[in-house]
């Protein structure tokens, strides 16, 4: 019997042996595509059982060129990056991760946070820079009492509205997916976005990507914010228009950022943002620990090895668009 093959067509990770140990000990073989242009994706999954990717993008063309394809993987939780209705087309599972680094990106959202609060890096610096001092980094504020306003309302800023409630927040929610009573076992309200953007001290942004939640924070919902809040993204970068967003902190219309992703990944060495000392940037890192990165690079590849040998993936994203069919 020929073993089934995996295509992995993009990882940020440098050591495969994870991968490798889950595919053979299943009985198949992982493959590994030379770069993310679509000729070398292509070269890879035209006879591939399951396609694997972290951020390459897996077009329509390299999905139509997957001849034997059942299953395409996204190492993470967001699917932005796959053709999702060419995939449908072809019968094509798509599977994300997404049942991993719930603390993590909960913790590095809180962490962001309560550095922009504080005035960590800047103080920091100072202090490196012989200056041993606080002027300029005021004002500090105290926490307790003030509102962290969340946007979405799934498994990640649950955490974040029980974490931030131990500082003495009041937490509120947008997400017009989830009830109002679902939100009251955590003591969180579930208001409209504009509410929120006008009395959130803190605003953290939780969506997924979708051309509906692409650049919902922009001049205008900027503009709504108090000018003494701070906007936290450890969600997706095209959330945010960073026009908008450059503008806004340059001309202080917020009090500050944390940024965890970008429009552009890595940024323009000549990006504005790099420039200013209102915003905390750090490269798109939340969802990593020594822990949730082997749990999200094995269940990726179970993922791979369940479709592959004709099973439905655990965490099926097209299954509605599939099962209509």
């Amino acid at each position: 019997m020929s073993k089934f093959k995996v295509a992995l067509v993009h990882t940020i990770f440098p050591q495969l042996d994870i991968e490798h140990e889950v595919i053979e000990k299943a009985g198949g073989v992982l493959v590994v595509a030379k770069g993310q242009k679509e000729e070398q994706m292509i070269e890879v999954v035209k006879d591939a059982d399951a396609i694997v990717t972290v951020y390459a993008e897996v077009t329509e063309k390299v999905i139509n060129s997957a001849e034997k394809c059942k299953i395409i993987v996204r190492t993470g939780i967001g699917v932005n990056n796959i053709d999702i209705d060419a995939a449908t087309k072809r019968g094509i599972y798509v599977a994300n991760i997404p049942d991993y680094c719930f603390d993590e990106v909960s913790d590095h959202a809180l962490a962001l946070a309560l550095a922009l609060a504080r005035k960590v890096v800047i103080l920091d610096k100072k202090v490196k820079n012989k200056e041993w001092n606080f002027e300029g980094a005021q004002p500090i504020l105290a926490m307790r009492g003030q509102t962290f306003g969340l946007v979405g309302f799934g498994n990640i800023p649950k955490e974040v509205a029980r974490k931030v409630k131990v500082f003495g927040f009041e937490v509120i929610a947008y997400d017009p997916y989830v009830k109002p009573e679902d939100a009251q076992a955590l003591g969180v309200k579930m208001v409209d976005l504009e509410t929120l953007l006008k009395e959130s001290d803190f605003v953290s942004l939780h969506a997924p990507l979708t051309e509906e939640t692409r650049h919902m924070i922009n001049e205008k919902t900027l503009r709504i914010m108090k000018p003494t809040a701070f906007l936290i993204n450890t969600a997706r970068g095209p959330l945010v228009d960073e026009k908008a967003i450059y503008k806004a902190l340059k001309e202080k219309w917020i009090a500050g950022a944390g940024l965890d992703v970008l429009e552009q990944e890595p940024p323009a060495a000549d990006n504005p943002l790099l420039s200013l000392n209102n915003v905390i940037i750090t490269p798109h890192a939340a969802f990593t620990s020594d822990k949730s990165e082997i749990a999200l690079r094995v269940k990726a590849m179970e993922e791979a090895v369940r479709g592959a040998l004709g099973n439905k993936p655990k965490s099926w994203v097209n299954r509605r668009a599939m099962e209509s069919k």
